[in-house]
């Protein structure tokens, strides 16, 4: 396997900064290559003196908004991506553009990566992918060095995980991405898995997989598109990144654990969409989906359009601000459990 970390992403781990791992299917089939007017969330949470180009197309802004997010609260950001069979640990803006550009992209997850190398893809990495990514770059560099601290990439930023699908007991459906963080020393920071998901199913899925699932200031686990609620629990609620990054420090080092630990970030409220409207419109969809003979993976995209649709795009708003949010605490993370 053919991985390249960038340069730049070398140097932060050399001079001791954080650095955040940061996907990019969201970039190859996440929002729109069309122009889009910057959420309200961009300016409150991005910081410094990022500005969104509504001329620009809404996926290469976003993923510009997101390693700018991660900079401007002192880490240093790792954009992972497939260029020509390349799997790069810290994509250039260059390298953003012609990904976020490139119409055949394909989405890979863990499975895809050797396939997608051999036949010299270009793609966008889920968070199973990225987690793959990581544990490749941190092997490189710990081979090439080994004097550098253990894994240096620690902490991963994305929306929201995928998990066990609604339906699952007819047709099991389950994410890859359960399992990659099972096996994978890396802090997911998300606003918890996909509202379109079965989250109970999830939740079991993760405990069963020995998963730690923190909520950073909320015993609730997030549904992505909105906050938490009764009762559907995190593991163990923490009060703050601090206290997170201890339980890190003691999950990886004082207990030697290999699996990955999620900490569950709620939405910004203020941006948040309501629960019972985001599920009324789900469980519609779903019925929609199963009329229609709608499976496998066509069946996250579907929902996800219909959830737009339904919310006259204040969906994709959520989404941004969710990403967004999760990137800051990230990058605050990373800075928080350097040795």
């Amino acid at each position: 396997m053919t991985v390249r970390v960038a340069a730049e992403v070398r140097e932060a781990i050399t001079l001791g900064q954080g650095v955040v791992a940061l996907e990019t299917a969201v970039l190859t089939h996440g929002l729109p290559r069309t122009p889009m007017t910057a959420p309200p969330c961009v300016r409150e949470l991005v910081g410094g003196d990022h500005r969104w180009d509504d001329a620009a197309p809404a996926n290469l802004e976003l993923a510009r908004a997101m390693a700018a997010v991660v900079r401007n609260h002192g880490a240093m950001p790792a954009t992972v991506g497939m260029l020509d069979g390349e799997l790069i640990i810290g994509l250039t803006d260059a390298e953003l553009v012609r990904l976020g550009n490139e119409r055949g992209a394909v989405k890979l997850s863990s499975r895809d990566l050797a396939a997608a190398h051999a036949l010299r893809d270009c793609g966008g990495t889920t968070v199973a992918g990225t987690l793959a990514a990581i544990a490749l770059a941190n092997a490189s560099l710990s081979h090439e060095d080994r004097g550098s601290r253990r894994d240096p990439i620690r902490v991963f930023a994305t929306g929201g995980i995928g998990g066990v699908h609604r339906g699952w007991t007819v047709q099991p459906d389950v994410s890859a991405d359960l399992l990659a963080l099972a096996k994978t020393p890396a802090c997911v920071v998300s606003a918890g898995a996909k509202s379109i998901l079965d989250l109970p199913a999830t939740v079991e899925a993760l405990d069963t997989l020995g998963v730690p699932v923190l909520g950073l200031a909320t015993p609730w686990f997030p549904r992505f598109l909105t906050e938490g609620a009764a009762p559907l629990a995190v593991q163990r609620e923490v009060p703050s990144i601090a206290i997170a990054a201890r339980v890190c420090h003691a999950h990886w080092g004082t207990f030697a654990s290999t699996t990955g630990i999620l900490l569950a970030n709620p939405p910004p409220a203020r941006f948040a969409l309501e629960l019972d409207e985001v599920e009324s419109i789900i469980a519609e969809s779903v019925a929609e989906a199963v009329a229609r003979g709608v499976t496998s993976a066509g069946v996250t995209p579907f929902l996800l359009a219909r959830v737009a649709e339904r919310t006259g795009g204040r969906s994709v708003h959520a989404n941004v601000a969710a990403l967004l949010n999760n990137g800051r605490v990230a990058a605050l993370l990373a800075a928080a459990i350097l040795p």
